[in-house]
């Protein structure tokens, strides 16, 4: 299993928050199951769309973050 990511954890809190199972959230986002347990397991290569289908829900979408303030990757 992969180590959890940050859209693992807030996925997992607010799908908690809004007391929805798995299947729930999977049925209502209009994506498969096995999307959302792979994301809350801490997958990292997923389709954007589909991962954007489910984080709508809780109106947000994915985005550029950067990740080191300190060095620019250029």
């Amino acid at each position: 299993m992969e180590p959890k990511t940050a859209l693992a954890v807030f996925l997992k809190e607010k799908r908690k928050l809004r007391k929805l199972t798995q299947p729930e959230l999977a049925k209502k986002a209009g994506v498969g199951l096995r999307l959302v347990r792979e994301i809350e397991q801490g997958k990292t290569s997923m389709r954007v769309d589909k991962v954007n289908q489910i984080l709508k829900l809780f109106g947000h979408q994915l985005g550029p973050v950067q990740i080191n303030r300190d060095k620019p990757v250029l």
